[in-house]
């Protein structure tokens, strides 16, 4: 056992110590002392260029994952989003915590916005767009829905609209079901990004919900896009310690939250083995529903053009590699290597 309080790595952003003073709380409850130590990440300085732009692994990690291996801190704390599906060399997985919202919520300005996008009395329109089906065979271990291939936006609304978002994940899936309508860049941590939507002429912002209720920020107007699927692992907070390092490690078991692990396991499975990473239009969630994994995922053109999605049920005991049967099925047709290679050529 150490006599030294255990260091914790954090960005400085209002969030990020958020999070890492929850990490903080945990460990207190289990009578482990620690200490917070705060440092910028390159997504924290530049704030103008757009993430999917900056072309940098681990973007909003990397300067904690050096850190680390430096032996300047003990434990990293992270939204699980930003973490590259594969850690850096020397590093492992010490916890997962119990997921909070996975949604991407709307902050708008005027109720009228909501109307013109779709949303009336509580519930989203499904739009006039059409889609194609592909059905797939099932077998007794997984269970499959129909491949559904959206090559037609979900509405055709033509009224001047702006929003703002640096996700490319988030513009592929708005300009799919909104392809008139005008996105622009938005950076900085959220007080930031909400100061900028509240100063701006834009109708509304994209954030993560569970970004603005953690640390309840969270406006009144504001909705859920129960439509757009997440980033795989967004809502969920992940420590990561040295390999070599067993206090540390098992210092973090008693706040694991296997449920919540093996759903992101399976999400970032499934980006890994699309080529992408947290700058990518790739989406994924899954749940567990009775005892099975049910996971949905989808690919979508940078510009909105093209969507494939897919989703899969299997029983626990198969779980494991549930993130990549779906990746690969989708890798199988045509038309995904087609939007693979638009993805590449875009982060190019």
């Amino acid at each position: 056992m150490s006599s030294q309080p255990l260091r914790i790595g954090t960005r400085d952003s209002q969030l990020a110590v958020w999070q890492a003073t929850l990490v903080q709380d945990l460990l207190k409850t289990a009578g482990i002392a620690s200490e917070l130590v705060y440092m910028k990440s390159e997504g924290d300085i530049n704030l103008v260029t757009p993430l999917y732009e900056i072309g940098v692994t681990g973007v909003f990690t990397k300067v904690l994952d050096i850190a680390l291996l430096n032996n300047t801190i003990d434990i990293a704390v992270h939204s699980m989003k930003d973490v590259p599906t594969q850690l850096a060399n020397g590093l492992q997985q010490a916890a997962v915590l119990e997921r909070a919202s996975h949604k991407d919520i709307f902050v708008y300005k005027n109720d009228s916005d909501l109307e013109q996008l779709g949303f009336v009395n509580g519930q989203w329109a499904m739009g006039n767009g059409q889609s194609s089906m592909v059905n797939e065979p099932s077998t007794a271990a997984i269970h499959h829905s129909p491949l559904t291939i959206h090559d037609q936006p979900f509405t055709t609304h033509h009224s001047p609209f702006t929003l703002a978002t640096s996700s490319i994940r988030r513009i592929a899936q708005w300009k799919h079901r909104y392809p008139t309508h005008t996105i622009e860049n938005l950076r900085g941590n959220v007080n930031t990004r909400l100061r900028k939507v509240a100063e701006s002429n834009w109708n509304g912002a994209i954030f993560a919900g569970a970004g603005l209720e953690r640390i309840n920020l969270r406006p009144e107007k504001s909705i859920d896009l129960d439509w757009m699927l997440p980033a795989p692992a967004q809502g969920a907070i992940m420590v990561v310690c040295r390999k070599d390092d067993n206090y540390a490690f098992d210092a973090c078991q008693s706040f694991h939250h296997e449920h919540t692990a093996l759903c992101v396991k399976t999400e970032r499975d499934f980006l890994r083995t699309l080529m992408g990473g947290c700058s990518t239009p790739i989406s994924a969630l899954a749940q567990m529903r009775g005892g099975k994994v049910w996971l949905r995922g989808n690919i979508c053109a940078p510009d909105g053009s093209r969507m494939v999605e897919v989703e899969k049920e299997s029983a626990s005991e198969h779980s494991q590699t549930l993130g990549v049967l779906l990746a690969n099925e989708l890798l199988n047709q045509p038309y995904v290597n087609e939007i693979v290679q638009q993805v590449r050529n875009a982060k190019s």
